[in-house]
């Protein structure tokens, strides 16, 4: 047991650096955790729902709402057609690849959809996904 002691008056050659990484990792595991919880301005719709889903969820800057009313929404925010169109243009001129997200309540007429769907194909966005709720997922309650 000759090298088992350790002479506390000599100089520290080495750093524990054990309790940092420690710290950093739940530092980290607390912000993943919270920044589920930070959430955007949203418009409540009745979403379909799907029984053969991907747990996968598409992240894209356009987000296109319609709610039961037919009323549009981009990015939360109330829009008519025409600023749809050309707000999606300008998001297709900043980034070619860009994704919308479509979003409409099942009550509505599925023409009305189509038109969204078309206006986002002229936009020249060519990757879009419609937003459902996997089948046994309660929807979320109305305020």
């Amino acid at each position: 047991m000759a090298g088992a002691q350790q002479d506390d008056d000599g100089e520290i050659t080495g750093i524990n650096v054990t309790p940092l990484v420690d710290i950093v990792l739940v530092l980290l595991i607390i912000f993943m955790v919270t920044a589920n919880f930070i959430v955007r301005e949203t418009v409540e719709v009745d979403l379909p729902r799907a029984a053969n889903t991907e747990d996968k969820t598409v992240q894209g800057p356009v987000m296109i709402t319609m709610d039961k009313d037919a009323n549009i929404f981009l990015d939360g925010a109330a829009t008519d057609v025409v600023t749809l169109l050309a707000k999606m243009k300008d998001a297709v001129a900043k980034d070619k690849e860009v994704r919308a997200i479509i979003s409409a309540d099942q009550s509505l007429n599925y023409g009305k959809v189509m038109n969204i769907i078309d206006l986002v194909k002229e936009a020249g966005i060519a990757k879009f996904a419609l937003n459902i709720v996997k089948e046994g997922k309660a929807a979320a309650p109305a305020p």
